[in-house]
Order: structure tokens, then C-alpha cells, then sequence
């Protein structure tokens, strides 16, 4: 017989007691008011019609999905010019990010990351047991100098979003590649394009081109933002051989949903929907970033990004939580990121020309009256 322990219950593992659970964008007001969404960087053109079509067709919900996703990494494989026996599913591209740290890494390895990175990313180390090891920022942005400062023989897996998130930050093509080629051999570089059809065509990372030619890069991206599928919960990666088969081992079984993978399918086809959203939110974040940028007097800096949000500096009268309270108040709800160490500003979503006016509107009152 297996001899007595102290615990009167099941202790999970140190390294899962470490982890602080994601923090999603909220959707309601400390009363409970439901409140303009701006919180969580959905689609505020919604969802493809084509989509929405595709939904209404699935039948047979009592039968389990294509456990392969066949057809939408067919899809997916003739948009990006890549072999869908290279293409894996994921129930979004936390899935992924998650299993390429699993599969990579654990008790005594390192994952590294940016500092204002993506908040999954140090979940996904933990979860395995791996250390996380967070690089000094460039002012709110990805250093990859600093990155490959801590590069050691324990790094077994380096996350880069690009476009970053919370902070909309970007690496152009050239530095991607400086990254990579830097790495050791054995390290998977994770370059999580969950943004990255919101960058226009001509300032594309080259991320898919280094996955195709190199045995250590994985490429994440979800249909959760520009394809406005957020709730169907699909993602999608592309990798060498070996990088999808290891995936492909530890995956969720049936992971994409009977119509999760119509709606991708029809969404994939509806790049018309795609180049529309790209478009508008080009436009309305030039626009919100140069409303804001006539109210630098009063210490708001809009930082640059390529993604669909905005990250505001608060350096003024006005701060941050006040902003984030105001705002909630006149009806509208934003991020708030002091958990992620960035008390000092708001990340906001693209949305809708009026809902940015709204929001522009409530921060000149604001700033203005602030003491």
C-alpha cells in the first residue's frame, strides 16, 4: 500500500498554484449595466454573412466533428500558400500557445517572453513547470536585443505576438528574422499573429515565410479578431513536420466544433469581409490616434500600434483609473491593466466611428476637468 501522506486532499503541483488565471475583457459595469464593449478587441463590423449563412446549415449536432478539420486547413492552405498536412487546429490560438510550451518545455526549462506581452504566455509556462523569464521592454514594445540577452541553456521556447498585445507594438520583417536567426538551433520561436491580419499586406513579418523554411518556428493565428468569430473559439498554426506532429499528439480531440469549422470555412472564403474590417480599422484608428494626440497637453500619449486597439500612456491630471471609471460611466467599457503592470494606462478597441467619438468625446471632458 501506497504509504499515508499529511494532505487530507489532492495538492496540485507548485507550479500550478503559481499561475494567476487570464483576465478577460469585461463586458458589464461594477452595477451590472451591460456597457459598449470595448474592452476584449472583437470585430465591431461583427461576423461575415457568409458566416453567419454557414451557421444556419450545420445539422447533425448530434454527430462529433471532423477531428481533423479537414476541410478549413484546405481552406486555410490555398490562402497562405501552405501544405494543410503543415497546418494544426486549435480551440483558438490559446490552445496552441499552450501546447507549444507543453511540448517544448517543463520542470527546469525557460520560456521567455517581453515584458507587456501577452498574458497567456506566463499561464503556458507555468503550466508545464518551465520558469518564465520576462526581457526588459523598448518603451512599451518587443527589444530583441534585450530578448536575446537571456537567451540561455535552459530556454527551451521565446513567445513574440506581433502585433503585441495589450501594447499594439510591432517587428517589422528584419528584426523577425534578426530573432531567429540569433536562436539556437533547439529553441521554438512562437510568433503569435493573433493581430495579424489587421497589418497591411506590404508589412508583413515574413512569420509564415521562416515557419515554411525553418524546423523551430511556430506560427499562431486565430479567427477570433479580423473574421469576428470569437465565440466559435478556432485557431490555427502552421509549423515544420515535427513542430505540427507534436502538437497534433496533445491537442484536444474534435477541438473545432461541428460549426466552428462551417463558419471558418465560409469565413475563410469571405476575404472580401477581411480586407472591409482591415480597412475601417486602419481609418478609425488614425483617426482616434490623432483626436488623442491633440490632447498631449494634458499627458495622454496614444502608443503606435499596427493591431485593432489603442494603448493610452496617462501622464497628466487625468489618470488612468479615472479614465477607465469616466468612461464606464458615459457608457462605455475599456481595458484597465494594472494586473499586467500598466496601472498607468488604457488599452482600447477599435470599434465603431460614433463609439470612438463617444470615447474621444468622454476623455476631453475629462482631461480637461481633471484636478
Amino acid at each position: 500500500m501506497r504509504a499515508a501522506t499529511m494532505a487530507d486532499a489532492p495538492v496540485p503541483k507548485p507550479w500550478i498554484s503559481d499561475i494567476h488565471a487570464y483576465v478577460p475583457g469585461k463586458s458589464t459595469g461594477k452595477d451590472g449595466r451591460v456597457l459598449v464593449k470595448l474592452s476584449a478587441n472583437e470585430n465591431p463590423l461583427g461576423t461575415s454573412l457568409l458566416a453567419l449563412a454557414a451557421r444556419a446549415d450545420v445539422a447533425s449536432p448530434e454527430r462529433y466533428p471532423d477531428p481533423d478539420s479537414k476541410a478549413l486547413r484546405a481552406a486555410l492552405g490555398d490562402l497562405h500558400g501552405i501544405d494543410p498536412a503543415l497546418i494544426v487546429m486549435g480551440t483558438g490560438s490559446d490552445e496552441l500557445l499552450n501546447l507549444a510550451a507543453q511540448g517544448y518545455a517543463g520542470p527546469g526549462d525557460e520560456v521567455l517572453y517581453v515584458r507587456y506581452g501577452f498574458s497567456v504566455y506566463d499561464i503556458a509556462a507555468r503550466r508545464c513547470g518551465a520558469v518564465p523569464v520576462v526581457a526588459p521592454d523598448a518603451d512599451y514594445g518587443t527589444d530583441v536585443e534585450a530578448l536575446l540577452a537571456l537567451v540561455s541553456e535552459q530556454t527551451r521556447v521565446v513567445f513574440i505576438a506581433n502585433p503585441n498585445n495589450p501594447t499594439g507594438s510591432y517587428l517589422p520583417a528584419g528584426e523577425i528574422a534578426r530573432l531567429h536567426a540569433a536562436l539556437p538551433a533547439d529553441v521554438l520561436l512562437v510568433l503569435d499573429q493573433a493581430y495579424g491580419e489587421y497589418v497591411s499586406p506590404e508589412d508583413d513579418d515574413g512569420g509564415l515565410a521562416l515557419a515554411a523554411a525553418h524546423a523551430n518556428v511556430l506560427v499562431t493565428r486565430t479567427f477570433s479578431k479580423i473574421y469576428g468569430l470569437a465565440g466559435e473559439r478556432i485557431g490555427w498554426g502552421t509549423g515544420h513536420a515535427g513542430i505540427i506532429d507534436t502538437l497534433n499528439r496533445i491537442r484536444g480531440p474534435f477541438n473545432i466544433s461541428n460549426t466552428g469549422q462551417a463558419m471558418g470555412l465560409a469565413a475563410v472564403a469571405d476575404q472580401a469581409f477581411v480586407a472591409a474590417s482591415r480597412a475601417h480599422n486602419r481609418a478609425e484608428r488614425t483617426r482616434f490616434v490623432a483626436a488623442l494626440a491633440a490632447m498631449g497637453n494634458h499627458g495622454l500619449r496614444p502608443l503606435p500600434s499596427q493591431a485593432n486597439f489603442v494603448l493610452i500612456e496617462f501622464g497628466g491630471k487625468l489618470t488612468a483609473e479615472a479614465a477607465f471609471a469616466g468612461l464606464a460611466e458615459r457608457g462605455t467599457i475599456t481595458r484597465w491593466l494594472p494586473n499586467q503592470g500598466l496601472p498607468h494606462c488604457l488599452r482600447i478597441t477599435i470599434g465603431t466611428a460614433a463609439q470612438m467619438d463617444h470615447i474621444v468625446s468622454g476623455l476631453r471632458e475629462m482631461a480637461e476637468t481633471a484636478k
